[in-house]
């Protein structure tokens, strides 16, 4: 940001946030961080729901249709923590040793689906310590605020969520049941070991390959999550995966537990929504972090909620990428040509400070292969 300070005044930065961006008068480096930090994260959520309605509009959103609704994966992710920096919103970890640590963590929904390599993100939920609030946030409280706000802004949205093993608990799913949501949530026997002894030796079983892959499906439909009394009845699926990438070959073990009721015709879909849980981890978080948003990095701590707000618009400005990556031949076209994200945005930044730029359009155009450069000439 310091460096785009020292740039704002040139005569092409100034003329390029105007045509590409609409902004008059870009603010100072300090002025922005002293801005951002007294807003609070919560009036950046129409940001979210305007882009969302764009591609509801745009029939964008019926790509990543996934049986009677739309896939949305759950996970956490830390975004800073320091022992020195923290600001009254960071939650405090007590070390062995005595060190106190400060962080942030943020839960993030993103709508996928299996054969997309998009994702479309809808606004996190910080996990930061609450106003008056003496202990920690936590990812299951989070989760709560979360799954409220999106039942309150998208009605009529039908989601199947999709998360760990950790959300596999009854009232994680009593929660889901209640604001009329789908599931398909990962188990493991640790964790889950009273389901696991129901579910032994009286589940169905199929075969499918799907070209050379070859699966193995078990499942059970309508069995106790748990031994309590009125534990919430779920449907068991257990997956072995024989699949081939290349030259080699892979063994994984897969297991879910779902609402959607299992049949030989969906099991396939339902493991392939079930896996697709990766794709926060690898799509939106990895790409955040180590493709040129700089996710983790710290643009400036502030005193209240700047750097949540930070973490907050870096993923408004992924949504409109994803969006452009989805829509956009020009924005697919120039993204192939530079090969990895890094390198797509090395050259717009490149071309955004020394060249006069008229609109989106020319700018994607330069970024083609085709492009030839601009010859200089000061006489």
């Amino acid at each position: 940001m310091l460096a785009f300070d020292k740039q704002r005044g040139e005569e092409a930065t100034k003329h390029n946030l105007k045509s590409l961006f609409l902004i008059e008068k870009p603010p100072s480096d300090t002025h922005m961080r002293e801005t951002l930090d007294l807003i609070d994260p919560v009036n950046l959520r129409n940001n979210y729901l305007v882009l969302f309605e764009e591609v509801q509009r745009s029939k964008l959103l019926e790509q990543f249709k996934f049986l009677d609704g739309y896939l949305c994966l759950l996970d956490g992710s830390g975004i800073f923590e320091s022992e020195k920096v923290h600001c009254e919103s960071c939650c405090r970890k007590q070390h062995k040793d005595g060190r106190i640590s400060y962080y942030h963590h943020i839960l993030a929904a993103v709508i996928a689906h299996p054969s997309m390599k998009q994702v479309l993100p809808l606004c996190p939920e910080p996990i930061t310590k609450q106003d008056g609030a003496t202990k920690n946030d936590c990812e299951r409280n989070a989760s709560h605020r979360l799954l409220r706000d999106l039942k309150r802004e998208h009605p009529r949205l039908q989601l199947t969520i999709c998360s760990d093993a950790l959300s596999a608990n009854a009232p994680h799913i009593r929660e889901l049941q209640e604001l009329d949501y789908h599931f398909i949530i990962g188990v493991k026997p640790d964790g889950n070991r009273s389901l696991f002894s129901w579910v032994k030796g009286v589940t169905k079983e199929v075969k499918i390959f799907v070209g050379k892959n070859e699966y193995i499906f078990r499942y059970l439909n309508e069995v106790p999550l748990n031994d309590t009394e009125n534990a919430p009845m779920v449907n068991f699926l257990d997956c072995e995966a024989i699949e081939f990438e290349g030259k080699r070959t892979f063994k994984r073990h897969f297991n879910w537990i779902t609402d959607h009721k299992i049949t030989e015709k969906n099991v396939h879909l339902l493991m392939l929504g079930g896996r697709a849980r990766w794709r926060i981890e690898n799509e939106t978080f990895n790409t955040l972090k180590n493709q040129g948003y700089h996710f983790e990095h710290n643009f400036g701590h502030g005193k209240k909620h700047l750097h949540t707000v930070f973490a907050l618009l870096m993923m408004l400005a992924f949504l409109i990428d994803q969006i452009q990556e989805a829509a956009c031949g020009l924005f697919q076209k120039a993204l192939k040509a530079r090969g990895t994200r890094r390198a797509f945005w090395e050259r717009m930044r490149s071309l955004f400070y020394v060249c006069v730029v008229k609109s989106w359009k020319v700018l994607f155009e330069a970024m083609q292969p085709e492009f030839k450069g601009v010859v200089l000439d000061t006489s």
